[in-house]
């Protein structure tokens, strides 16, 4: 493996770098959280070789903005339903903006320019 390989594993969000027990640390949460999320299918984690669970940093904020809403007392289901609806809508508003900036608004009376 190069460095460069390296470097770019190292920039990737979606990277798997993260055992079970460093993102609940890293998350001040229990492994039992992480299992949690992962049954309610919010995230699923990558398997190292040896079937260890790996997360990534993608996976990590998902499942901080998930224990966000935990704390604050909405179910663990119920947040996960929020967060993937909270994504849809995001895709939905990136969808709909791309949308409206390829298409050019109609002047009356003028023809739209080739």
């Amino acid at each position: 493996m190069t460095a460069d390989d390296l470097y770019s594993r190292l920039d990737d969000d979606d990277y798997p770098a993260y055992t079970m027990g460093r993102a609940a640390e890293m998350l001040g949460t229990t492994q039992g959280f992480l299992r949690a999320i992962g049954e309610a299918r919010l995230i699923t984690p990558l398997r190292s070789a040896g079937g260890h669970r790996r997360y990534s940093r993608y996976q990590l904020r998902i499942a901080a903005r998930a224990r966000e809403l935990v704390d604050q007392g909405t179910p663990i289901e119920a947040a996960c339903r929020i967060i993937i609806l909270e994504d849809q809508l995001e895709e939905a508003q990136r969808l709909n903006a791309e949308y409206r900036r390829s298409v050019r608004p109609r002047r009356s009376g003028r023809p739209l320019p080739a």
